[in-house]
């Protein structure tokens, strides 16, 4: 809509967000205990523009007097960050557990008070609510609840620095949620347009967050039509060979060093933890420098066999799930700088040159890979994968031109989806720019 571009233009272009402490007081605004807001603006109390509840669990857990019905209940589990509304599908209960639950009516706006505190959401049907849930009922008419959704979603992270942090869990309280303070227009319509603008972003994010999924999952069937031979790019014919991985790399162990031995000076080193923690295959000592761990270590005190070199390939031998017994990434250090190798990692290092430094960013990604690595994992609570089962993995081996073909074309969806996430994360830093100024009144829609 033409209003709320032009609203985003101004606001990201003109007038880039101030930090709510360090603003000054300007004509027709005044200082509160929630910063700087309009003269005819309020500041209210959650406890009193409504009624603050918690949910309830039925006791005992699991009795099927109370469990295992059709009434659903809302669970931490469905709810999402970016969600605004959630449909319980966790956890039902019979009529006798609603008795003993929190039922709530549809449109209850509901906050998670445990675990990952302060995400707000809708319910979509009428539903019990756990115990890890505060909900905002018996709103006045002087507030629009999507008003406040958006308000409450801006004070996430307040809610979670005033939680109690004990133990196991986290814990916002009823009475610590109900003292919380928030800035009111005067009028349902000026909330109403407020609300109306901030929606309309989060409509484009959801947007943006949808193609961003169909493009991965366009991606992942492509990588398994491609990787397997069973679809060919044009051009390309003949069987493939059927490779161990042993006949392709030697492999080695990493130097061991605790977490707590990194610092931000002396060599690369990479993590095992730091493998399971991200979500990229490759590790590039030019581009994540910054970002890499580093330790103080003589290098001569470091195995040749344990520093990564362009093409390398580091698998996890050890992880908590079954997820991530096949997690690896792809080194590259164009420049050779010294790159340590760490705790609980396999490094393999080519022994011949059968596979393309870019065909290797995909070809361990496929399922029949990752499935391999399962049967050889060993282990309960931590399964993982020896130097001695990893060399006996295969793996279908095109010729170098074709690995390289398929490698080109999965690297074009990788930067397309690159530059859909960065979009997507340029329109979060405009909402948040935007519920700076619009939830504060520094910027009036009426």
């Amino acid at each position: 809509m033409n209003a709320k571009t032009n609203l985003v233009g101004w606001i990201s272009a003109a007038h880039p967000p101030m930090p709510q402490n360090t603003q000054p007081v300007r004509p027709g605004y005044k200082q509160t205990e929630v910063g700087v807001i309009p003269e005819d603006w309020q500041v209210r109390e959650l406890g009193r523009i409504g009624r603050v509840i918690r949910g309830a669990s039925p006791r005992p857990k699991g009795d099927k007097r109370f469990y295992g019905g059709k009434v659903p209940r809302l669970m931490v589990e469905d709810v999402t960050r970016d969600g605004k509304h959630v449909t319980p599908q966790v956890d039902f209960l019979t009529d006798e557990g609603a008795k003993r639950s929190r039922p709530c009516p549809v449109g209850t706006l509901t906050v998670v008070c445990s675990g990952t505190v302060g995400i707000p959401s809708f319910l979509v049907v009428d539903a019990c609510i756990h115990d890890g849930f505060l909900a905002l009922v018996q709103l006045e008419r002087s507030v629009f609840d999507d008003y406040l959704f958006h308000q409450l979603t801006s004070l996430q992270e307040r809610f979670n620095l005033s939680a109690t942090h004990g133990g196991v869990f986290t814990n916002l309280t009823t009475t610590g949620f109900g003292a919380f303070q928030v800035a009111f227009p005067p009028n349902i319509a000026e909330q109403r347009a407020i609300a109306t603008a901030l929606s309309d972003v989060d409509a484009l994010l959801a947007a943006q967050d949808k193609l961003i999924a169909k493009k991965r999952d366009i991606k992942q069937a492509a990588m398994q039509q491609l990787l397997t031979g069973k679809q060919r790019l044009p051009g390309f014919s003949g069987e493939w060979e059927v490779k161990t991985l042993g006949d392709l790399f030697t492999f080695s162990g990493g130097y061991s060093a605790s977490r707590d031995q990194l610092s931000v000076e002396g060599h690369c080193y990479l993590h095992y933890g730091d493998i399971h923690g991200s979500s990229k295959t490759s590790i590039d000592t030019e581009v994540d420098y910054p970002d890499i761990p580093k330790l103080v270590i003589p290098l001569k005190q470091i195995s040749a066999k344990s520093l990564l070199k362009d093409g390398d390939v580091v698998f996890v031998d050890a992880s908590e799930d079954d997820e991530g017994t096949s997690k690896h990434v792809v080194v590259v250090n164009k420049n050779n700088l010294p790159f340590i190798s760490g705790l609980h990692t396999i490094v393999a290092k080519s022994k011949t040159d059968e596979l393309a430094h870019e065909y290797r960013h995909y070809c361990f990604q496929t399922p029949a890979i990752r499935q391999q690595f399962l049967f050889y994992a060993v282990g309960t609570k931590v399964s993982g994968i020896s130097k001695t089962n990893i060399p006996k993995l295969t793996l279908p081996v095109p010729s170098i031109p074709e690995q390289t073909a398929i490698a080109a074309v999965l690297s074009d969806m990788d930067t397309e989806l690159t530059a859909l996430e960065q979009q997507r994360d340029k329109t979060r830093a405009l909402k948040q720019g935007m519920m700076q100024e619009l939830l504060t009144g520094r910027i009036r829609l009426v």
